[in-house]
């Protein structure tokens, strides 16, 4: 997987749009770069870009929301209304390209991000939803977020770190470093798991041991069935007894109740035999009466009517006699109002034609002048639609005045029309539509042709730049071969002298015996070969094998140091090669594309092929387009001039209109003045008529009234006739007595009722007297001679007796239950138990194969594997690197830190501590690469970033370190980049994406 280009738009400090195209130069020859600026500028959002454009994560805030921006002001840019990170990439599948974005919607709220891919090959987007596209590129690149992020990023300085740290620490680091704190949690996991079953089965133990406890003996469970069985028969003897007490107690209070209800009867029999009497004495009579009347009472009933009808008939002969007067009155009243209407008398025979002929003549009037209103409605409409675009206002209220100022208008836009007609030298009647579209196609020829001529300029530019770095890369490239050969030479001589100095130390080494017992002489005493007692070369042999060493290693150092620049200059003269190709195919290229625009330039544009600069060119455009603005200003003035010469005799027509409909309103308002005619002429014409129909009703109900009163006397008077020899007959002084004696059916119905109650309740209540007395002699025949008190004393004693009994019962089968049911308990939490600790044996065997409380079991054995893997992915980087030491853990007689194995000096093992700094650089790179090796696993990635590790190297250090970076890069081919702001640095690596703050917090890009 390799990043080609990173494009981003207002993330964090970084305002605006950029592009990093690791495609093009100068990344294209220099694929080592720094990424340099002051502390805050935005170095490390480059990297943050990449990640969120991928997989919608940050490493500093983790999986990225709108409300995580919102609450921590990330990501967008201050006072910006959008943000986007996109990264094109290349990988086993093709080339894709990956968004997101983000933005504040017109409400002022952040919208949702989006996310989506680009496929290079297809040209289109991949359909998927945005919480797809993590996963997309997952699966595209073959590396999650947490493996991308250790498989791009180096994490150089934490390996600084954990190569000197004791074991604890180590593998603290190594478990933050890798992300393998899933270990160390799953170790905690199986101990709880374990521990939560334990827990739970010791809480039903521990509730078996309590119900245990409680459990009751054998002998005593026993005891209490006996006690149980004995007292029960007990209880139920009482309860016999207590019974029998009860009913000589209820039999006692039965004859009580039955005394009482005597008297009570008694009592009902007394006030029923005065409310009798009261009764009589109060309507005894009036219902004797009626009853002497209810023979004739029918007749009684129809005299009585027939006196209310006639009553009734004298009333409404009174009324409609009032009726009729009134109706003449209205009638007058309507006749006096329709000739105030028609403006002449009026009669009852003339009303209805002179209304109708009155309102004949308004609405002729109301026609005529409603048609002069729609035509000058119409005129209107018509001379505003004329006046619409001019820009003249028409005031229709004063009419006159609106004609002299549409004549004015006419006289100004005709002066117009004629000045710029003269200034384009054209007539005013020419095709104007036809000269608009041939000045926009000049104007639209010229443009084309100055952006034509821009381009052909812009490849003369270039054609000059690019002959001009290739004029240079020329020079560098013939002096190279000379300088590489001069420096194979140093490096042969300085390899044949570090081989003859290697050579004399093996033979000083096989002299080692003979000078070990040199070194044995002591001064004043014998040499056992010669008997000398001086010896001046025991002493000397030391300084030799000390300078010779030296020789040594500084050879060695030499000869190191000729390799590195002699392969620096190898390098140098590959990357020359392919940018002398690269820059001479460009050339051609500029070439080709220039004799190519200035041949378009040619064909397309003659008219402008003597022009010597874009900027005549463009002049001529200027120029098109101030003639089209006039052309366009005549042609509304042409219009404007037509629109007011069909305006004039419009307002004339207006004015003619008003001055007729002034003359019609007045003689219309002469003879009316209401609002509708037809209403008024019909509510009088309708009034009129209802008013003669009524009193046609009056008049028949007047013949039919006097019927009936003659009808009603006759009919009374045969009536009196029968019922004046009934009251004859009777004691009744005339019929109107008679009548007054007869009750409402009603009333005298209620009365007897009445009656009929009050004798009822006389004898239900003596009834009931004689019966009760039988059922009392029935009752004092049962009962006993025992007083009722000393029975309430006994069945005390029973009950109490009883209820102690009772209790004690309950206590003995509470007990009983509580056996049981614990014995039951115990059972269910014993087969629980069995089941539980079939269930948890999985988490038992995981807890003593893996389980702590802290997990560091299982986390040391994962972490030991992890080491050794790592440091063996490491070692092979380290044989890229430099080929002088191996990593390895240390054996059980060593300390506890890593060893370092020296190569050079026969496989010597030291601890890493005594490293120089730029050892400690190389190997803590190694680890860095391992890492990286480990998270992608099978995926090539040639893209790589490291953002720390600098700021504490001293100079000769980062010369060390940069050698090697530069060396990893030239033979794995792949893109690695710095983040640094060490100035030394930025010296030494000449590709650098630049980032510059200004003094409003935002922070700008450039790339040299």
């Amino acid at each position: 997987m390799k990043i080609l280009k990173v494009e981003f738009e207002n993330i964090n400090s970084l305002k605006g749009f950029h592009e990093i195209d690791f495609s093009q130069e100068p990344f294209l020859t220099n694929s080592l770069f720094a990424i340099t600026g002051p502390t805050g500028s935005g170095k490390s959002s480059i990297l943050d870009v990449i990640s969120l454009a991928l997989f919608n994560h940050v490493p500093r805030l983790g999986k990225i929301t709108k409300n995580e921006i919102q609450s921590k002001g990330a990501i967008l840019t201050r006072n910006q209304k959008n943000s986007m990170a996109r990264v094109t990439y290349e990988c086993n599948n093709g080339v894709y390209s990956s968004q997101w974005t983000i933005e504040i919607n017109r409400n002022g709220n952040l919208n949702d991000y989006e996310m989506e891919i680009h496929d290079h090959h297809s040209g289109k987007l991949l359909d998927l939803k945005k919480s797809m596209v993590p996963n997309k590129n997952e699966e595209l690149i073959g590396l999650n977020y947490d493996q991308f992020i250790k498989a791009v990023l180096l994490a150089q300085g934490e390996f600084a770190q954990f190569l000197k740290a004791k074991k604890e620490e180590r593998g603290e680091l190594l478990e933050k470093i890798t992300g393998t704190g899933i270990y160390r949690r799953l170790g905690i996991k199986a101990f709880e798991k374990n521990k939560e079953a334990n827990r739970e089965i010791q809480e039903q133990q521990n509730e078996i041991r309590v119900i245990q406890n409680d459990l009751l003996e054998d002998e005593i469970i026993d005891k209490h069935e006996a006690d149980l069985k004995l007292k029960t028969s007990q209880c139920e003897t009482h309860q016999k007894e207590i019974e029998k007490f009860k009913k000589a107690i209820q039999l006692k209070d039965d004859i009580e109740t039955q005394e009482k209800e005597i008297l009570k009867q008694k009592q009902i029999e007394t006030t029923a035999t005065e409310e009798l009497k009261k009764f009589d004495a109060e309507h005894g009579f009036p219902l004797k009466q009626h009853e002497k009347v209810q023979a004739e009472a029918d007749q009684l009933r129809a005299w009585n009517q027939l006196r209310n009808n006639l009553k009734e008939a004298q009333e409404t002969k009174e009324k409609i006699s009032a009726a009729k007067k009134a109706n003449l009155e209205q009638q007058t009243q309507v006749l006096k109002q329709s000739s105030g209407l028609v403006g002449e008398s009026v009669t009852a025979e003339t009303i209805s034609d002179k209304l109708n002929s009155f309102r004949e003549k308004v609405l002729n009037l109301q026609e005529t002048r409603k048609n002069k209103l729609n035509s000058y409605t119409a005129k209107k409409d018509q001379l505003l639609s004329e006046l619409r675009d001019t820009g003249i206002d028409f005031n229709e209220q004063d009419l006159e005045g609106s004609i002299a100022t549409l004549t004015s208008e006419l006289e100004i836009s005709e002066k117009k029309k004629t000045a710029i007609s003269q200034e384009l030298k054209i007539e005013a009647t020419a095709d104007l539509n036809e000269l608009q579209q041939k000045t926009r196609t000049g104007i639209k020829t010229a443009r084309e042709a100055a952006n034509a001529f821009l381009n052909i300029e812009n490849l003369n530019s270039e054609l000059q730049n690019t002959r001009k770095e290739l004029e240079k890369d020329e020079k560098n490239f013939e002096q190279l071969p000379s300088k590489t050969k001069d420096k194979k030479a140093a490096s042969e001589s300085l390899r044949l002298q570090l081989q003859n100095a290697e050579q004399k130390k093996e033979l000083e080494l096989m002299k080692a015996s003979l000078e070990d017992l040199r070194k044995k002489l002591k001064d004043g005493e014998a040499c056992p070969l010669c008997g000398s007692e001086h010896h001046p070369y025991a002493h000397e042999q030391d300084l030799q094998d000390n300078d010779l060493d030296k020789e040594i290693s500084a050879l060695k150092a030499k000869s190191q140091s000729a390799d590195k620049e002699l392969h620096q200059l190898e390098a140098e003269f590959s990357s020359l090669q392919k940018r002398r190709r690269e820059l001479q195919e460009k050339l051609q290229k500029i070439q080709q594309d220039q004799e190519k625009s200035k041949a378009t330039f040619s064909n397309n544009y003659k008219q402008f092929e003597n022009f010597d600069s874009r900027k005549e060119i463009e002049q001529v455009a200027e120029q098109l387009e101030a003639r089209l603005e006039a052309i366009s200003e005549l042609e509304n003035q042409v219009k404007k001039s037509r629109a007011i010469k069909n305006s004039i005799p419009l307002a004339k027509e207006l004015k003619d209109i008003v001055s007729h409909g002034k003359a019609l309103k007045k003689e219309l308002d002469a003879i009316y003045t209401g609002s509708n005619i037809q209403n008024d002429v019909q509510n009088t014409s309708n009034t009129w008529i209802k008013l003669r129909e009524n009193f046609s009703h009056y008049q028949e109900r007047a013949g039919e009234n006097e019927k009936q009163i003659s009808d009603l006397g006759n009919q009374i008077s045969k009536t009196e006739q029968h019922l004046g020899q009934f009251v004859s007959n009777t004691d009744f002084e005339n019929i109107e007595v008679a009548w007054k004696a007869l009750m409402p059916e009603a009333e005298a119905s209620k009365l007897r009722q009445e009656k009929q109650q009050i004798s009822k309740r006389i004898d239900d209540s003596r009834a009931s007297i004689k019966l009760l007395n039988e059922q009392l002699e029935r009752l004092k025949k049962l009962d006993s001679q025992t007083e009722k008190e000393k029975l309430l004393e006994q069945l005390e004693e029973k009950n109490t007796l009883f209820s102690s009994l009772s209790n004690e019962c309950k206590e003995l089968e509470r007990k009983l239950k509580n056996q049981q049911e614990r014995l039951k308990r115990m059972k269910e939490l014993q087969e629980q138990i069995a089941e539980k600790e079939k269930q948890t044996r999985r988490w038992r065997l995981l807890n003593e194969l893996i389980g702590d409380s802290k997990g560091k079991q299982f986390n040391d054995f994962a972490q030991d594997l992890t080491l050794s893997q790592l440091l063996k992915l490491a070692n092979v980087r380290l044989q890229d690197l430099n080929d002088r030491y191996l990593i390895d853990k240390p054996e059980p007689e060593e300390d506890d830190g890593l060893v370092a194995i020296d190569e050079h000096m026969g496989g010597q093992r030291r601890s890493v501590k005594t490293l120089s700094g730029g050892e400690t650089f190389i190997l803590s790179l190694s680890m860095a690469l391992a890492l990286s090796d480990l998270a992608s696993k099978n995926v090539e990635i040639n893209s790589l970033f490291i953002d720390e590790g600098f700021g504490t190297l001293d100079p000769e250090t980062l010369d060390q370190t940069l050698d090697t970076l530069e060396k990893l890069q030239a033979e794995s081919s792949k893109t690695i980049g710095i983040i640094s702001h060490v100035d030394s640095l930025k010296e030494r690596i000449s590709t650098q994406i630049k980032l510059t703050r200004n003094g409003q917090g935002y922070s700008s890009l450039s790339i040299k």
